[in-house]
């Protein structure tokens, strides 16, 4: 109601010249002011996610509207006057009953941040606004009245279409100008104070040696655990320390990666307590590249699913260069070997101090772009303290020349998945990432390897089924719309790159509670991932 006095300046023409001692139901309407219905729609929004913060707003703004009523008593002492301080005293009943209904915690650093933002944006408002109604006001009234026309148009009507409450000679847009600031430093303000709690749970070394020790279990373990070991995810343990999930909260956002980490019999445990951290902070469930067990489990917990793509397995006992089917990764090989290329494959545990050192630098000057691509899927490091076990494939020159780098983390006892993979771009030789994959799938028996995870390819089944023979309409367009995406992102090409090895396709899934989450998921995702900006509003 308030937007609609403010847009329509008939409707608010007649609330104004409405006799309140006959008519004091009109109060309820509210005051004329876009800023403030528009604060209102945001409080409902904040409301309806049953955040604290909103709630203690709304519990003042209903006290203030019950002291207005008491005034309206005392000064007409009508029956309206009296039913309409019923009426307020009954909503703030209602809220204040309430109360315990609204569990999510605020961030104490938001109303600190959302009094600095209407502070500045109101400061800016009224030292500019004055001084431009000072310029353009053809009456010469004086200063506090330019000031109390710069508040009253910053905080009420828009003034589209009729001059402003005070007697001031000004062009309609200034008022507009004015209400806009104003508007603008209301949401503002509103925004941070009803933003979503921050994390508070740092990556600790304590986190490290309970996730190595998951780690290290005997059982099933997803290909994804040993990269739960980044700094920039947090962690939530079962009551009993058996199980664990590692996440990451993008805005309002939680991002868990990947299956539960520790045996299977307790990742219900874990989910629910990670479930009752996103209640406490109002932070929207996600998970992001779980395996088929880890999406049934997360389905039990009350979760949806939605498969992303495959993870290209390759099974070493069976890996062979011989055949048909292995034609262009064979020839793409022995094309390097002819140049006298090789590879130098070494334990992280292995390497003295000083060639880790170098090795990481190498690794950090061969990275493309400034941003650390990864997330779900990445450990993104090399030479750090405890990845003893992590495997250094190097392909050397014939000269004994460092041209590329790739990187392996432990998957369970015998199995490794594929991190880094970096190379000297100075270096004009295809195939080299090809070379060293394929020379650590050959030396695996001496690795004590069984199996090794290659790259996630998004949308595998579209790109493999929508070119065959009988695909229909729906398929064939998904598919050139994703051909058409792979000009900015790497989805066909990892789907090329991968289908090489002849591997085994394992499904992963994206988890979420509502459909109408999953833009917002998405747009969250991409940016953990390092494809958009990590610094968006939100």
């Amino acid at each position: 109601m308030s937007i609609l006095l403010a847009l329509t300046p008939a409707v608010r023409a007649v609330a104004e010249q409405v006799d309140f001692e006959r008519n004091a139901w009109v109060y309820v309407l509210g005051w004329p002011s876009f800023g403030y219905g528009t604060l209102l729609l945001l409080l409902a929004r904040s409301l309806r996610k049953r955040k604290r913060a909103a709630w203690r707003v709304l519990a003042a703004v209903v006290t203030l509207n019950t002291l207005g009523a008491v005034a309206l008593v005392l000064t007409y002492r009508n029956a309206q006057a009296w039913a309409v301080l019923a009426v307020f005293v009954l909503l703030l009943a209602v809220v204040l009953y309430a109360q315990p209904a609204f569990t999510v915690l605020g961030d104490p650093k938001n109303l600190r941040a959302a009094v600095r933002v209407l502070a500045v944006l109101l400061g800016v408002c009224l030292l500019l606004g004055s001084t431009l109604v000072t310029v353009l006001d053809a009456s010469h009234a004086g200063y506090l009245q330019h000031l109390a026309y710069t508040f009253t148009a910053a905080l009420t009507s828009v003034e589209l279409f009729e001059p402003g409450p005070l007697t001031l000679l000004l062009p309609h847009w200034v008022g507009v100008l004015l209400n806009t600031i104003g508007t603008l430093a209301l949401l503002g303000a509103g925004w941070a104070l009803f933003g979503p709690r921050r994390d508070q749970r740092a990556h600790t070394a304590a986190d490290d040696a309970a996730l190595r020790g998951l780690l290290a279990t005997a059982g099933p373990q997803d290909s994804l655990g040993y990269f739960a070991l980044r700094p920039d995810k947090s962690l939530v343990f079962s009551a009993g320390g058996k199980a664990a999930i590692a996440y990451r909260t993008i805005g309002d956002v939680c991002l868990a990666s990947g299956d539960p980490l520790g045996h299977p019999s307790a990742w219900p445990e874990v989910i629910e307590a990670w479930r009752m951290l996103l209640r406490e902070h109002g932070w929207i469930p996600a998970v992001l590249g779980a395996s088929e067990r880890g999406a049934q489990a997360y389905a039990t917990a009350g979760l949806d699913a939605l498969e992303l793509g495959d993870e290209a397995v390759v099974d070493t006992t069976t890996f062979s260069l011989e055949g048909r089917a292995v034609r262009s990764l064979r020839q793409a090989v022995n094309r390097v070997a002819r140049t006298g290329m090789s590879v130098r494959l070494r334990r992280q545990g292995d390497v003295a101090p000083a060639e880790l050192v170098r090795l990481a630098e190498l690794a950090e000057h061969w990275r493309a772009g400034e941003v650390e691509r990864g997330f779900s899927m990445a450990l993104g490091r090399v030479g750090e303290p405890g990845d003893d076990d992590l495997l250094i494939a190097e392909c050397l020159d014939a000269q004994g020349r460092s041209c590329a780098l790739l990187t392996f983390v432990p998957w369970g006892r015998d199995g490794l998945s594929l991190d880094l993979m970096r190379r000297d771009r100075d270096v004009e030789l295809n195939g080299l990432t090809e070379f060293a994959v394929t020379s650590v799938l050959t030396h695996a028996p001496e690795l004590g390897v069984q199996r090794v995870s290659l790259n996630f390819a998004a949308f595998r089944t579209a790109f493999d089924r929508g070119s065959r023979l009988g695909a229909g309409p729906v398929l064939r367009l998904w598919r050139r719309v994703l051909t058409f995406g792979s000009r900015w992102w790497q989805l066909e090409s990892l789907y090329r790159a991968n289908v090489k090895y002849q591997p085994q396709w394992t499904p992963r899934f994206l988890c979420f509670a509502s459909a109408r989450d999953v833009p917002k998921i998405g747009i969250a995702a991409a940016r953990a991932e390092g494809f958009l900006p990590s610094k968006l509003p939100g």
